[in-house]
């Protein structure tokens, strides 16, 4: 099971795309407060269509309380910081529990936690002028390389929800 870890997430847009992708992909959000925002934002909410109800997540109020819930888990930080691309990681064992954690729009993943784990370190290429990406987009970046690393496992790759050859049928009608 992958899990998105979000660390104090500041922009209930971003959060609610994250989780539209999380029940795109069958992921667990995890986020990680505390919140500046309320998950009945409309932005959120908006961003998150109806695939909110869908969603599988857990709320920790801290940091502390995330690493009790999960004391062993095979944890990824996404940081500018790392010098190791987050092509390079195997990810290819669908069978193991991947947490995927991301960090606040304005500040990333606090320094300390990122030290701790330096083999664990993951950054997305960029020019070297930019800071970062949107944080949303850094997340359907990362997740999708797990995903493609481990062959869409239980993901459709093909239009189930029109039917398969809809395309093509619809000019037939």
């Amino acid at each position: 099971m992958i899990h998105i870890v979000l660390y104090r997430p500041e922009k209930p847009q971003n959060t609610g795309n994250i989780m539209r992708t999380c029940v795109a992909i069958g992921a667990v959000l995890d986020i990680i407060g505390p919140l500046s925002f309320s998950l009945d934002h409309k932005d959120l909410l908006r961003a998150g269509l109806d695939y909110i109800d869908s969603l599988k997540y857990n709320i920790f109020p801290t940091y502390e309380e995330y690493l009790k819930e999960y004391p062993n888990a095979d944890t990824y930080y996404v940081t500018r910081y790392s010098n190791k691309v987050y092509s390079s990681f195997d990810f290819t064992d669908s069978n193991r529990n991947i947490f995927l954690m991301f960090g606040r729009e304005s500040t990333g993943i606090p320094h300390d936690i990122l030290r701790s784990h330096p083999d664990r370190l993951l950054r997305i290429p960029m020019v070297p002028e930019a800071r970062s990406l949107n944080l949303s987009n850094s997340v359907a970046i990362v997740v999708y390389e797990v995903l493609r690393q481990q062959k869409f496992t239980n993901l459709s790759t093909s239009e189930q929800i029109k039917g398969e050859n809809f395309l093509f049928d619809e000019v037939n009608h």
